[in-house]
């Protein structure tokens, strides 16, 4: 008896395929492929361009992009917004198209977001050698430019024969629905295999649900943690995103009001508990608060939940300084779980959680500490108040103020995005994330330019929630392009566009190791060669209503107030744009170092200067052993 088959091109199959490929966690079901974003070009426009279109939109949505590196932004919005359940899939054509997916792909995988691309790619049969954009190499011949997608993959494949396919695709969707092994996939697709056609066995497009694990803790793995927990006079539980890709919130808070174990959070643990909670201290590390950061010092236990362990985090290797701290460390992997020498508990987070919290029965930290963190967070709140306060409507915002104004215009369900600049450090500190999903910072890779495509993504992941995008003046220039698909779309995400006149972030850092923020400023150039002379005259308002915003320009706390407001209420893409007072900078000082090496030899007493504040600051870094 034969196989029944259908007779389709490889990028018909493959479309067809992704179309019915599903995950299910906790009986909830989404496509595990929701939608296709791509730029065509020779290498994918006969070929995957004309399966979309022969597909339609019902079997597989189509989103236009305008950059290949944003198309895999939007992408990574939307998962992350979804808990990782659904993805979606870029398709670019060879050449730049396909190497623009690179720092999106490094992205998504540091962050560990599942999202496909399916690049094209030059002729497996060689007949048409060298390609219009094919980079030669002269010993190597099976190298294409999507090599350089390899080390930023989890998976990689180039698929040069029609049959190759099938493993491909089923090991791609494993890859993409495994919590520990998920990020960013590679199909490499040379362009006369995507119009080849071959007669594949219809099972294999047959619908396929991918069940998402939350594997438990090893009970000998479980036993030790409740005996250090219990152990512990200090302990600091550490939330890192995987708090929020596993939904462990609850679990997280029922074990925190069982015990009294106060919390810190990471820039993708950030949510976790809400800011009101009695033991949300919120961020820890560099860009910390004074209350997390304090008790960080002197805790004897750091339970890290769902985290990478980031310099940030530890501020390079100096922020846990009690010489018997230990770790225990909850996490899906165990290539995190293992970090400074910790105790493991592999398994999910919500899983985890509430073992502990059972095996924990009856336990509880000190009165003493618990009102020592109470106390000390009611100190941090008082900052935060101050830092958002405005004494005179009528001034120019400061950036805190600008946040403070934000505060105050958000709901629960609003989602806050940010990457990069000196935001997220005065987020970090400042923002209280009333919701899991408010607080969405990539602070993985820290990407310049995913701000607004993510807006995108995460609209597409949840229509008619309101989406905040903050970016900078530099971050804008970035990439702004993705404004006239938020347009194209209907999509009615709102941009705060912050205009201070150069990298703010960098050039703080400059300062401080001796770079007197050279080549950080956005001036014309003075007299005597350096940028310092007057501001740039770039509107970048006109520039967001150009590219079809409804914009709304803010002067005065005032103005910005309500402009916030009226954005809000909108349901078209709307910019607020706002020149801050960067003489006056309202933000806290940081709480903690981070290791950015200074010239160990100079010239120039700034750098001098520095590099002893750096030698001082480095002798207390230790290696947990």
């Amino acid at each position: 008896m034969s196989t029944p088959t259908r007779r389709l091109t490889v990028a018909q199959a493959l479309v067809r395929f992704l179309s019915v490929q599903y995950t299910e966690r906790d009986g909830e079901r989404h496509r595990l492929i929701a939608g296709t974003w791509g730029i065509f070009g020779h290498g994918n426009v006969a070929g995957l361009g004309q399966a979309l279109l022969e597909a339609g939109q019902d079997v597989m949505p189509f989103h236009q992009g305008r950059n290949e590196q944003s198309m895999v932004h939007a992408a990574v919005g939307h998962a992350r917004h979804l808990d990782r359940l659904s993805a979606q899939a870029v398709t670019t054509s060879i050449g730049p198209g396909a190497t623009n997916l690179v720092t999106g792909a490094a992205l998504a995988t540091i962050n560990r977001i599942p999202v496909l691309l399916l690049p094209g790619d030059y002729f497996a049969t060689r007949t048409a050698d060298p390609l219009l954009q094919q980079l030669e190499h002269p010993t190597e011949a099976d190298v294409s430019v999507n090599d350089t997608l390899r080390p930023v993959s989890r998976y990689f494949d180039r698929v040069t024969r029609p049959e190759a396919l099938i493993p491909s695709a089923l090991n791609a969707m494993r890859i993409l629905a495994d919590p520990a092994e998920t990020g960013a996939v590679t199909l490499a697709l040379p362009q006369d295999v995507q119009a080849e056609a071959y007669d594949w066995p219809e099972e294999f497009f047959a619908e396929r649900v991918w069940r998402v694990r939350r594997p438990a803790p090893d009970p000998v793995e479980l036993a030790e943690a409740v005996r250090a927990v219990r152990s512990a006079a200090r302990p600091l539980i550490v939330a890192g995103g995987g708090i929020h890709h596993s939904k462990a919130e609850e679990a997280l808070k029922a074990l925190v009001d069982a015990t009294g174990i106060p919390v810190a959070s990471t820039q993708a643990g950030k949510g976790s508990l809400r800011h009101d909670h009695p033991a949300d201290l919120g961020g820890i590390g560099h860009t910390g608060t004074a209350v997390s950061d304090d008790l960080a010092r002197t805790a004897d236990l750091v339970i890290g939940v769902g985290t990478r362990y980031t310099d940030f985090t530890t501020a390079s290797g100096t922020l846990f300084r009690d010489p018997d701290v230990r770790f225990l460390n909850l996490n899906i992997t165990g290539f995190d779980a293992h970090k400074l020498a910790a105790r493991t508990l592999v398994c999910d987070a919500r899983a985890g959680l509430t073992a502990l919290t059972e095996a924990l029965s009856g336990h509880r930290v000190s009165s003493a500490y618990e009102s020592e963190y109470r106390a000390g967070k009611e100190r941090w709140d008082q900052v935060v108040d101050a830092a958002f306060a405005a004494s005179d409507e009528n001034a120019v915002p400061t950036q805190t103020q600008l946040l403070g104004a934000l505060d105050a215009a958000v709901g629960d369900e609003d989602v806050v995005i940010n990457a990069a600049g000196s935001l997220p450090g005065d987020l970090h500190k400042l923002w209280r994330a009333r919701s899991p999903r408010q607080y969405h910072l990539e602070y993985g890779y820290s990407c310049m330019g995913y701000e607004i495509p993510a807006a995108i993504g995460v609209q597409q992941a949840s229509p008619g929630t309101p989406v905040w995008a903050l970016v900078g003046d530099g971050t804008y220039l970035m990439m702004p392009t993705e404004i006239v698909t938020a347009v194209q779309e209907g999509l009615p995400i709102n941009l705060v566009l912050i205009q201070n006149h150069g990298y703010a972030s960098i050039g703080g850092l400059s300062e401080t190791v001796g770079g007197e923020r050279f080549g950080t400023a956005y001036r014309y150039r003075a007299a005597d060669g350096t940028f310092s002379g007057a501001p740039l005259p770039v509107d970048l308002a006109a520039n967001a209503a150009s590219l079809g915003m409804d914009v709304l320009r803010a002067k005065t706390v005032r103005e910005l107030r309500e402009a916030l407001a009226t954005a809000r209420a909108s349901d078209r893409p709307t910019c607020v744009y706002v020149e801050t007072d960067t003489a006056n900078p309202a933000a806290p000082p940081t709480e903690a170092w981070w290791d950015v090496p200074v010239a160990e030899v100079a010239s120039r007493e700034s750098a001098v200067q520095a590099r002893e504040e750096y030698d001082r600051q480095v002798a207390d870094r230790r290696r947990h052993l």
